[in-house]
């Protein structure tokens, strides 16, 4: 583009300075001509007054060869016969007779090619005929600057061819800089290398192409990044299933069956873990929508997800409490979403404190908002921040670190957040603050949640 660009230019301004240096250069052909022939009249004229005043032939060859033409050997004088005196000439004529005649008879000044140049004829009238003055006009004198005037012409239509390519390669460059960038962008996204981006620069329709591009591959990358997590996520929700087959399978004794059944859910576990460790760099999910007819029973789902568990909590001799869900307790999160945000608490409280521990579930109701209490008097966590982080798991003991990513995650799509301490029964407890109106209402919440967050304390 950048070289068609420099060829279309260069096309245009030679036609350009054709068109103009052409003619000017005939005008100034003509313009000289003019002059010099304007300049023979005028000396023809001057001796006008002398030829009124006598035919003399002696005193015209005086006249002429004092004048400026005569004296360089220009200028030639026709007298006619005047009664019996015959014609003659004075000076150094070149026009041939028929041309003088010619002049005589149409009685006005007249100019014609003779060798080497040209002369004008100027007709004098006297009282008995017409005397003819001849001035002769050299070539040189005709074309005197023609050429230098050319020559300053071209140097000035090749300037401007010179300048308007220089000006095409530079409009061609800033062109055709930020399309190359635009394709080698596209390649390297094309190539999985989801940071490719193009500087906003360069003409406006490039600075639109980039910004798309750039809209495009931020959209690439939250969309692979979130299909990432929905596979982590989904990976994750498995982790519950495997821990009720774990802990059955460890009850089955000894025998090859029993063994082999421990041995297969050992691999499918490490096979999810790999899935889940694979995803975890993926960035955050944005907010799950709320819609009008979005929401469940939190009371409900509570209730269903502790009878699942209360089974295994039996098998460990673990108490197990549950409070608040009495009543109906509705929430703008889908009914899935908090399923899974439920096992991957309670999960966490099975694989991470020591059988016989006891743990608590409690509800909290409110105008605005739900809080959902998980107590254990178990070791506790001694890194609250990093085990909110994202994929904060040190992979031992089949950790991930997303499942409290999972709950946190549900609760800032309702405005709300997830908070680690320490319980009243000892251990740690995850509070999962949930907001009943979404986020437009979770940002006014989040006021009243910290104040009396600090009245608990």
């Amino acid at each position: 583009m950048r070289w068609a660009l420099v060829k279309v230019c260069l096309a245009v301004t030679t036609m350009v300075v054709v068109a103009f240096a052409v003619p000017l250069g005939l005008v100034v052909k003509e313009m000289a001509r003019d002059r010099a022939l304007s300049n023979a009249e005028r000396h023809g004229a001057g001796m006008g007054p002398t030829l009124s005043i006598t035919t003399d032939r002696a005193e015209l060859t005086r006249a002429v060869a004092t004048s400026e033409a005569g004296g360089e050997g220009r200028m030639a004088v026709h007298v006619p016969a005047i009664g019996d005196a015959p014609a003659f000439e004075v000076g150094d004529p070149r026009a041939d007779a028929r041309a003088v005649a010619a002049t005589r008879e149409e009685g006005r000044a007249r100019t014609t090619g003779v060798p080497g140049g040209f002369v004008v004829l100027q007709p004098t009238a006297l009282s008995s005929g017409t005397a003819v003055v001849e001035i002769y006009v050299p070539e040189a004198e005709v074309s005197n600057g023609v050429t230098t005037a050319w020559l300053v012409l071209a140097g000035v239509g090749v300037a401007l061819v010179i300048g308007s390519v220089a000006v095409a390669d530079r409009l061609g460059v800033r062109m055709v800089q930020p399309a190359k960038r635009l394709v080698g962008a596209a390649h390297d996204l094309g190539e999985g290398k989801l940071g490719a981006r193009v500087p906003e620069e360069g003409p406006t329709e490039l600075r639109l192409a980039a910004v798309a591009f750039n809209s495009m591959a931020d959209q690439v990358v939250q969309l692979l990044a979130g299909e990432r997590e929905l596979a982590a996520d989904l990976s994750h929700r498995l982790r519950t299933p495997l821990t009720v087959l774990r802990l059955n399978a460890a009850s089955l004794g000894d025998g090859p069956a029993a063994e082999q059944t421990r041995t297969a859910v050992e691999t499918l576990e490490r096979e999810v873990d790999t899935i889940i460790r694979t995803a975890r760099d993926a960035k955050p999910r944005t907010g799950a929508a709320v819609g009008s007819g979005a929401g469940c029973d939190a009371a409900e789902v509570i209730r269903e997800r502790m009878a699942f568990w209360s089974a295994l909590a039996e098998d460990e001799g673990r108490e197990a409490r549950l409070a608040g869900v009495e009543r109906p307790v509705r929430i703008p999160v889908a009914r899935a979403e908090l399923v899974a945000a439920v096992d991957a608490l309670l999960g966490n409280v099975f694989r991470h404190t020591p059988e016989g521990t006891a743990f608590s579930v409690d509800v909290h109701s409110g105008e605005d908002a739900v809080i959902v209490l998980v107590s254990d008097a178990g070791p506790g966590i001694a890194d609250p921040e990093a085990a909110l982080a994202r994929g904060a798991g040190s992979g031992e003991d089949g950790s991930t670190g997303l499942g409290l990513d999972i709950v946190r995650r549900l609760a800032e799509s309702t405005g709300g957040d997830v908070r680690v301490g320490g319980s009243v029964l000892g251990g740690a407890e995850v509070r999962v603050w949930l907001q009943r109106g979404g986020r437009e209402r979770g940002r006014g919440g989040a006021v009243g949640r910290r104040r009396r967050g600090r009245g608990r304390s």
